[in-house]
């Protein structure tokens, strides 16, 4: 990982379509309201973070570009404060995780919302990696 552990780096970033394809086709998923993440284990890596991150805000919901670049912002923002912490916590034998989080709510979020709900979902997804590892 970078000498930042609060930066968000390229490396991190999930953007193979193959990968998220797959995802949405075999992998697990469950919501934290007003977030919804979908997440698998990868058998080859990519990169050297232990983490690839995508996510998404729907089109359907927010016509605008400028709000769905704002809810992005901060959901990258909150992803990018808990992140150190929430590897910290991941198994260790755990090769890497690709994980996409969607925006599920219907309104502008603040970002204490969005921030707890982040916190809620990597600890709960933490938990779940571990036990899918034991």
């Amino acid at each position: 990982m970078s000498n930042n552990s609060f930066s968000f780096s390229r490396e991190e970033r999930l953007k193979s379509r193959k990968t998220i394809d797959k995802l949405f086709r075999s992998g697990q998923s469950f919501g934290q309201y007003p977030l919804r993440v979908v997440w698998m284990e990868l058998e080859t890596p990519m990169g050297s973070s232990p983490v690839q991150f995508a996510l998404s805000v729907p089109k359907r919901k927010f016509k605008r570009a400028s709000d769905r670049n704002r809810i992005r912002r901060v959901i990258r923002e909150a992803y990018r404060l808990q992140k150190s912490h929430f590897y910290h916590h991941l198994p260790v034998q755990m090769e890497q995780l690709a994980m996409m989080v969607i925006y599920t709510g219907k309104e502008m979020p603040d970002y204490q919302t969005i921030e707890s709900a982040m916190k809620q979902l990597l600890r709960r997804l933490s938990k779940k990696c571990k036990k899918s590892k034991s």
